[in-house]
């Protein structure tokens, strides 16, 4: 007779060191805690996470698998195989919600593929709270991830969103690595109409959270130091 098999828990990772227990609900305490089985994109970021929950008595009795952008179709049999011995699987983002930006939609699929439960823990996802608080179309949005970082091309890039945007009326959202913020700012500032609306929602969940949105006209007027702070990038044509 074989094992019911396990369900498939995406579990949410805090977007801001430290503030885990302002962001993190007791749901996801509840459910991570009978759990012994994790993928995850960084072991040792993962290990340090569910230290800082202060709900397992050992950490170094769990078993920590990787699941990354490296990570083939091919290797997720041995990934999910715990799964089908009757165990429950958690898979844990680097940052924010497994599955959004995120390599855990692998994984994801595969469980969908063989009918294994998946479940999605209430967490802090950055791409919702920034369009949550930027004031930009929440009905009509897009996230892009990264833009080209030649010069010609992000230009090219950001002319194109923005004509989408118009036709549209769709927020366009994307990211970029901290130290290269004040480049992609001051691309944006120079592409942009002076009457597209920019938001930068920046250092999320943290202390130090600021989301500003104004048009263009007034960023040129008004800039800002995004230099290393995480920060996500949204405009909007008008």
């Amino acid at each position: 007779m074989s094992l019911k098999t396990g369900v498939l828990y995406l579990i949410p990772n805090v977007i801001a060191e430290g503030s885990q227990h302002a962001t993190i609900p007791n749901q996801v305490i509840d459910a991570v805690k009978p759990i012994r089985f994790f993928l995850a994109e960084d072991v040792r970021t993962a290990r340090r996470y569910f230290s800082s929950l202060k709900i397992f008595e050992a950490i170094e009795a769990l078993d920590f698998k990787i699941l990354n952008k490296e990570t083939k179709a091919a290797d997720l049999p041995a990934l999910m195989k715990p799964l089908f011995e009757g165990h429950n699987v958690g898979v844990v983002s680097e940052s924010g919600c497994p599955g959004v930006a995120d390599p855990g939609a692998l994984a994801v699929q595969y469980a969908h593929q063989k009918k294994i439960k998946v479940v999605p823990l209430v967490g802090p996802s950055s791409i919702l709270l920034a369009l949550m608080a930027s004031g930009l179309n929440g009905q009509q949005f897009a996230f892009h991830g990264y833009l080209p970082i030649d010069a010609k091309e992000v230009t090219a890039k950001i002319k194109e969103l923005e004509k989408e945007s118009a036709s549209r009326k769709q927020t366009q959202l994307f990211i970029e690595t901290p130290f290269r913020n004040s480049t992609l700012l001051n691309n944006l500032v120079k592409t942009l109409k002076p009457t597209t609306l920019l938001c930068l929602a920046m250092d999320l969940t943290s202390s130090n959270e600021q989301i500003i949105t104004k048009p263009i006209a007034d960023w040129i007027k008004e800039p800002i130091n995004t230099t290393k702070v995480n920060t996500l990038f949204l405009f909007l044509a008008q």
